[in-house]
């Protein structure tokens, strides 16, 4: 198949900065600042810095303070020293986050792993990494693309003991891989570290959210320091020190307190949870203050007031006019086997609130964090301006709302590429529906119906013609949620257009996608999310789901052109995998559209003699609202098809987590005729002709039974037989979908056969 082919549009970092910013009436001063808060915040977040693993993150703050000569000590804290004499100052920030390690290889290519640290994280830590993209760092110092296998909402029921997505040992990462020896070929081997694939989101120019920025604002707010401090003007010793190994034992500031003595220290970073509460288990000591709440100091109690050092910087943050509240978190140095060295005469700890804490969708307040640089500046008495500015094309992050490429390509995998990343949840196609016309060759003219279904007439027989009538379908929609109301708090009341986990949504990064471009947001978390014994919302009870897009108020909202009935999705991207394997949410049923497309390409021309129409169709995760539509129109125009063939996704248990007995395929090894799904089954003469066409033809292909319903059930009540037809896919309805493109390519080339010789 040849496409046109276009070139990829490269993102700009310096382009998303500012259009990430404000163009309300800021001084020019006030946009700098807050210019390089975000920038700084950005940049810090988009560099993976696992406990123990931290070395991309301080080879990069090296670098970048290369003007104030940092020292790196064999454990890798980052040190700058500013004056001398009297009194000596530390203002001290971790820099590592939550993660895991490759603990074990499988013969058959998946990860294991474990946790770091192995504690003192939420109790759903593990689980919010289920279904997800994640990155894993190589031997040779880069980064891959893997997923971690999630269970299947198709497979799943029936089932009485599922695998727990929160026990590591059900926990796997998928690359691509089909052995042990192709993982470590790639580079990954035990000890290889994971983390959660990011977006950094800018909520309204009022929060910042995503994986690890409560891990990443004390060095931002350290680094907005140094950008204000002419180090000539420091009295006495300022020392400001971004340590390693935080989440572990403290062990870089334990280091830095042992080997060096101050009289001072300020330190500044999240607020951490303690263990349970006496009396009552189901709860657990935990910083309870909303983003919102100004610079927070840590102490024993969640209210208690200021004393000593805390004291005084509270009069400090008073005659600024900075909030400067108590909360409670657990001590920077936790219990270990050794004696703690000695804290400094003077200490605290400062930082600010976070929302949903260790999670992809931590969420913090904009104003507080530059309160905190403000703060931090006024201590240090920084009036001065440094030379220094962190380079803003250091980072790797990608934002949710980059630019992508143009619609057309060269390959079936460029096509299946595009149409991913394009978003419509049901009632939402319009997005994809272009992407789908724009991606269709010359010859094949469409026309959309009243339902929103694409029809591309493929082939008119003659009149009086015997040839049986055809119809090729495959569903634009996908799962997401739509904009039910808009709370008095600014907060998103929103409903499933679709179905799903609703842990594989809940805690994540999200897109708002509206009349005037795509807004940031998060999902949040039911109530009382991050208790020992929370439990999901069955399918029997209530579900709440609540998206945070920065605004407080039902006007703020209107002013982000925020309306009732938006949708709303996950952030997504194509990304390969090992060798013809990739990851996409959305795959259901995007390689559907990729087959019939390419199906398009490889007929060259409209088939003679035959009738044939592809119909790209809407609202399949409603019901098979379009297909619906359409069957009932064709039939009272009686013009029903004698054969549908739905192109459709044959949900694969090809995973560590899924019982064989039920969607036996592997992917790689061809298309699958689904025989038997919960909507139709196949007459077995009809799988056994599609069999042999596809030995004819010389395509893989295979046959099961696996779950869900397809859009050729529609028209089996008007006299229609339905052949459906589809591809392996790994943890369907979830971010993190797995496809072998090879499955694509060979599902293009049966639809092709089918129009040409059925």
């Amino acid at each position: 198949m040849k496409l046109r082919r276009v070139v990829p549009i490269a993102l700009s970092s310096a382009l998303f900065l500012t259009s990430a910013l404000p163009a309300g009436a800021q001084s020019a001063q006030d946009r700098d600042e807050r210019e390089l808060s975000f920038t700084n915040l950005y940049l810090l977040d988009g560099t993976i810095a696992i406990s123990g693993y931290e070395k991309p993150l301080v080879d990069q703050l090296r670098s970048q303070l290369a003007l104030f000569h940092p020292q790196v000590d064999n454990l890798g804290d980052v040190v700058v020293t500013l004056g001398s004499g009297a009194p000596h100052r530390l203002l001290v920030t971790g820099i590592d986050e939550p993660g895991f390690v490759v603990s074990a290889i499988t013969d058959d290519g998946y990860l294991r792993v474990q946790r770091l640290p192995q504690g003192g994280l939420p109790p759903m830590f593990n689980e919010l990494y289920s279904a997800q993209p994640v990155k894993i760092g190589t031997t040779t110092g880069g980064w891959i693309d893997g997923v971690v296998a999630g269970l299947s909402v198709h497979l799943a029921p029936g089932r009485a003991n599922p695998p727990k997505s929160n026990d590591l040992d059900e926990m796997y990462i998928d690359i691509g891989a089909f052995s042990a020896d192709e993982v470590r070929k790639a580079g990954i081997d035990v000890l290889s570290p994971i983390a959660i694939s990011r977006s950094f989101l800018n909520l309204a120019d009022a929060e910042f959210a995503g994986a690890a920025v409560g891990d990443r604002f004390g060095a931002a707010a350290l680094i907005n320091l140094l950008a204000m401090i002419d180090p000539a003007s420091v009295k006495g010793t300022l020392t400001i020190a971004f340590v390693v190994q935080q989440r572990t034992g403290a062990r870089g500031l334990q280091r830095i307190l042992t080997t060096m003595q101050f009289d001072e220290m300020i330190y500044v970073g999240r607020l951490f949870a303690g263990g349970p509460v006496t009396g009552a288990e189901n709860l657990r000591r935990a910083p309870r203050k909303e983003p919102g709440s100004g610079v927070l100091f840590a102490g024993e109690e969640s209210n208690a007031p200021p004393n000593g050092f805390a004291a005084e910087l509270k009069q400090l943050a008073d005659t600024d006019k900075i909030s400067f509240a108590p909360d409670y978190s657990a001590p920077v140095i936790p219990p270990s086997y050794l004696p703690a060295p000695p804290m400094p005469p003077k200490s605290a700890h400062i930082g600010v609130a976070t929302a949903w804490a260790d999670t992809p969708a931590e969420t913090i307040n904009a104003a507080d964090f530059d309160n905190l640089a403000k703060l931090l500046a006024g201590y240090t008495q920084a009036s001065g301006k440094s030379s220094f500015k962190l380079d803003k094309g250091s980072a790797a992050v990608t934002s949710a709302s980059a630019a992508k490429s143009g619609p057309n390509a060269s390959s079936v995998t460029e096509v299946l590429q595009h149409l991913t990343e394009a978003y419509g949840v049901s009632n939402h196609e319009e997005r994809v529906r272009d992407m789908v016309r724009s991606l269709l060759p010359n010859w094949a003219a469409s026309e959309t119906d009243a339902a929103g279904n694409l029809i591309v007439r493929v082939g008119i027989a003659p009149p009086g013609s015997k040839t049986p009538r055809l119809l090729v379908i495959a569903h634009m929609d996908e799962i997401g949620f739509e904009v039910k109301s808009i709370g008095s708090d600014g907060r998103l009341e929103v409903v499933w257009k679709g179905g799903g986990v609703q842990s594989y949504f809940s805690g994540h990064p999200a897109l708002v996608h509206t009349g005037s471009g795509d807004r940031e947001a998060v999902v949040e978390l039911p109530e009382n999310w991050d208790t020992p014994k929370f439990q999901w919302p069955t399918d029997s009870g209530p579900k709440s789901y609540r998206v945070d897009v920065g605004a407080r108020t039902p006007e703020g909202v209107e002013k982000l052109g925020i309306r009732v009935g938006d949708s709303i999705t996950i952030p997504k991207a194509y990304r390969p995998l090992l060798g013809t394997r990739a990851n996409g949410r959305s795959f259901d049923d995007r390689v559907g559209d990729t087959a019939l497309i390419a199906a398009l390409w490889a007929l060259g021309n409209p088939v003679k003699d035959r009738d044939i129409t592809f119909v790209f169709s809407t609202g399949e995760e409603l019901g098979l609202v379009g297909a619906g539509a359409l069957a009932k129109s064709l039939a009272s125009q009686g013009r029903a098809p004698d054969f549908v063939f739905a192109i459709d996704t044959f949900v694969s248990a090809d995973s560590p987590l899924e019982s064989k007995r039920f969607g036996d395929a592997q992917i790689g090894k061809g298309f699958v005729v689904r025989a038997v799904d919960n909507s139709n089954i196949v007459p077995r003469a009809f799988v056994e002709k599609v069999m042999k066409l596809a030995r004819d033809n010389q395509i893989p292909a295979q046959f099961g039974v696996t779950g869900g319903g397809n859009d050729g059930s529609a028209f089996v009540r008007y006299g229609s037989i339905d052949v459906a037809l589809g591809w392996p896919l790994r943890y369907s309805h979830a971010p993190a979908e797995v496809v072998d493109t090879r499955d694509v390519d060979a599902l293009g080339r049966i639809v092709a056969a089918i129009a040409r010789s059925w």
